[in-house]
């Protein structure tokens, strides 16, 4: 990828922005060059299903007039100058080169163009976007995987162009409301809920200044140090097998009502993002403890070192905002920070048999998850971490960072991103889209999970390492975790309704 810019380059250099034979470089912001370099590259990968065979044509039309306006960069390559700092290029895109249609035969099974279209989706997952023209690609799976999709579109996005906020507004832009396509998208509110909440925050604001304080310096340490020094276990959900990036990996999709999520949060409080945590570690609980056996030299139930990343963005609003508040308010682009949370094993502090084990609150899970993820929350930690990443960027270089961020991710168990989506049934170039979700490819990671809402039902996505976990049981026992959770903040036999996975 790299192409040496002309020494004469760098005296044309003015405010961040290079001119080289008269044309106009933008620099690659420093969260964006590290998470595109030879030791980490990230790409998103989201999954619009149409209810009806796609028009390649049309795809390709929608994304000339929509998508190609979005950002410049999905215009641009990235050059590589003769320092290793990456610029954006402006170059003449040809949609259709990045439009491709892959050829299955004819008169299949629906179960076997499922099974056609999780291979293709885990191999392209893998495969390394070409250098040469922008970091996106489209790919047509125009086959039926199940009731009521005929057709799948794939959104492949290299990290570089933007983070999930970013990518996905990217990709809701070319999308329009099935009902009325003038009106714009909503999105569900987030933040609190009650006005006395913030009244209360401002009231007792310099109570908590202490202990602000604490919560940001103990976190930010802790965090540096799990970048750096500590590692996670071996358990069952984490292999420690060097170049898990580059592995194939399964990728596996299943549903939940979010109104039945939102019924555990008004009975635990906290918010749809605590239960959804809190859901994925009591899932994985329920895992370790399937397939835990003599075979395993560290026990994953108790006594393991066990850690999650939550993926964040730094941007201080809610939900997504049009084309011109995302340029004009300077939204886009790669606003991502972490914290690190410890996975609760649901045990007793001091630890306990197999028998105490399977006796654990599932509430549990989700009320220490709401008390961590607040505790964070209400620190400066994810903000030292994002400023942390800058100031090594410009002191060691994008590799640095690159490496940092690299090891950020491979030194824990999980990574768990969360994204709101539209609330309204879709339709792109006249195609209705019956579910959207995504994915994030490159990670060194055993498990990612990756959660999107759209039309009233949320959908969780896990790529888990293949060949060492079993993706099957681990959403039979995401299944079995929701089960568990809503009857014991709901009552029994309140789940007659569940939506089931697919």
């Amino acid at each position: 990828m790299t192409s040496n810019q002309p020494k004469e380059a760098q005296a044309f250099s003015l405010e961040g922005e290079m001119y080289c034979d008269n044309q106009l470089y933008q620099p690659l912001s420093p969260s964006s060059q590290c998470i595109h370099t030879s030791i980490l590259s990230l790409c998103i990968v989201a999954v619009a299903e149409s209810e009806i065979l796609i028009n390649p044509s049309k795809i390709s039309g929608t994304l000339r007039n929509d998508l190609l306006r979005v950002n410049p960069r999905f215009s641009s390559v990235v050059v590589t100058d003769n320092k290793r700092y990456q610029w954006w290029k402006n170059v003449e895109v040809q949609v259709e080169d990045h439009v491709i249609i892959p050829d299955f035969p004819t008169g299949l099974s629906q179960e076997t163009y499922t099974q056609h279209f999780n291979t293709y989706l885990s191999k392209i997952s893998q495969d390394v976007l070409p250098e040469k023209q922008p970091l996106w690609d489209i790919h047509i799976f125009n086959y039926p995987t199940r009731e009521n999709v005929q057709g799948s579109l794939i959104f492949r996005m290299h990290h570089a162009l933007g983070d999930g906020f970013s990518i996905m507004g990217a990709i809701f832009s070319c999308l329009k409301r099935a009902d009325n396509p003038s009106l714009p998208l909503t999105f569900p509110a987030a933040g609190p809920s009650k006005s006395s909440t913030v009244k209360n925050t401002a009231l007792k604001k310099m109570g908590s200044l202490v202990s602000g304080f604490w919560n940001s310096t103990a976190g930010f340490a802790w965090s540096v140090l799990q970048s750096t020094v500590l590692e996670d276990d071996q358990t069952v959900i984490r292999s420690c097998t060097p170049g898990l990036e580059f592995m194939p990996a399964d990728i596996t999709t299943m549903s939940f009502s979010l109104d039945q999520i939102r019924q555990v949060k008004s009975k635990v409080g906290g918010s749809v993002n605590d239960v959804v945590v809190g859901l994925v570690f009591y899932g994985s609980h329920l895992y370790s403890q399937a397939v835990v056996d003599e075979k395993v030299l560290v026990s994953s139930s108790t006594g393991s070192r066990k850690t999650a990343l939550v993926l964040l963005n730094t941007r201080m609003v809610n939900g997504y905002r049009s084309l011109e508040d995302m340029v004009d308010k300077d939204l886009w682009g790669n606003h991502f920070s972490f914290i690190h949370l410890a996975i609760p094993s649901g045990g007793n502090a001091g630890g306990g048999t197999n028998d105490q084990e399977n006796e654990v609150d599932p509430l549990s899970f989700i009320l220490k998850a709401k008390k961590t993820i607040k505790k964070n929350r209400n620190s400066l930690s994810v903000y030292l971490n994002s400023a942390l990443l800058r100031l090594m960027g410009s002191i060691k270089g994008p590799q640095a960072v690159s490496q940092y961020v690299h090891s950020t991710l491979r030194n824990t168990s999980m990574a768990i991103s969360n994204l709101a989506g539209p609330t309204e049934k879709m339709v792109i170039a006249e195609h209705p889209i019956q579910n959207i979700y995504f994915t994030v490819s490159g990670c060194p990671q055993s498990l990612l999970f990756t959660v999107l809402s759209y039309m009233g039902k949320l959908t969780l996505v896990m790529r888990t390492e293949k060949g060492f976990i079993n993706s099957k049981l681990l959403a039979s026992c995401m299944e079995e975790a929701f089960k568990k959770i809503f009857e014991d903040a709901c009552g029994k036999g309140a789940l007659d309704r569940m939506t089931p996975a697919y």
